[in-house]
């Protein structure tokens, strides 16, 4: 971790916890104040929907989410005792990626508990699902960012459909070295209706995650403004990640595998599967 980078996730560094057999774990109240919520109530919204992310996801909500409590100063010296959640670093990721993307502490709170994760509590979980079900993930976080980035685009200037036309080219183009969408989009001999990011491996759409979010974090980040300047700051951005994979020796984007099927097929497949299991439980009772 950078110098730089290490300063930036101080705040989540100096919450961490140890408890008594070396496990590491964090404060819910104490995120709460990292993560910029004034009320509670309002954060315990968050840590609901990331409960729900934990239970949907195949963990035990209980094994991530502990129910505690603490004592809490209030006026002249006193102290009451308040709930409080004692939360893996799984949990915390959780609850980022549940919070407003459009703060920057939530933003750097989702690179912490993800990337930087030294316990890999997060990796080792996904690593055990099947590729399809590593698609669907990715592809709901694309189209969360994809959203994010749109509205830095609007903010940097650009209004028409055109121009946020040429900004997404922009960034594929640095990805995929030079490559434009109509490019892709032939290489994978996709029809004419048919979505790019529908027909990626979950590499593939991991390197355009990672494109997305870092640029919308410099665009917002540096008030990019003007046409020209995202452009560029797409494209460069892009460039970089292509860099990354090469230096580690990793696999071009445009040289991956295309899946046969659509994250839209997969879609329906799962909710098919889920819709019978529901009505053979019902048979059963």
């Amino acid at each position: 971790m950078s110098k730089l980078n290490a300063k930036e996730y101080q705040s989540f560094e100096d919450i961490r916890k140890t408890d008594k057999d070396g496990n590491e774990f964090w404060s819910a109240r104490d995120l709460q104040e990292v993560l910029k919520y004034t009320q509670w109530r309002n954060f315990l919204k968050v840590v609901d929907k990331a409960m729900l992310s934990c239970k949907n996801s195949g963990n035990a909500i209980s094994e991530h989410f502990a129910d505690v409590s603490k004592m809490i100063e209030v006026g002249q010296g006193g102290q009451r005792r308040v709930d409080d959640f004692q939360l893996t670093r799984y949990a915390c990721y959780l609850i980022v990626q549940n919070g407003d993307p459009r703060k920057e502490v939530i933003a750097l709170g989702q690179t912490y508990f993800a990337i930087q994760t030294r316990r890999q509590e997060v990796a080792d979980h996904f690593n055990q699902l099947d590729e399809d079900s590593k698609r669907l993930i990715i592809r709901g976080d694309v189209r969360q960012w994809n959203k994010m980035l749109a509205e830095s685009a609007r903010n940097a200037g650009l209004i028409t459909d055109e121009e946020y036309a040429i900004f997404q080219n922009a960034g594929y183009k640095g990805l995929y070295g030079g490559l434009s969408v109509q490019d892709i989009h032939s290489r994978k001999n996709l029809g004419e209706k048919d979505k790019i990011l529908d027909f990626m491996g979950s590499e593939e759409l991991a390197a355009n995650l990672f494109r997305i979010t870092q640029t919308e974090s410099k665009m917002r980040r540096e008030n990019v403004q003007g046409a020209d300047a995202a452009n560029e700051t797409h494209y460069e951005v892009g460039s970089k990640v292509r860099q990354t994979i090469k230096e580690l020796g990793g696999i071009m984007p445009e040289n991956l595998l295309t899946p046969e099927k659509s994250i839209t097929e997969i879609e329906r497949e799962q909710i098919k599967a889920l819709k019978e299991k529901g009505k053979q439980l019902m048979l059963d009772e």
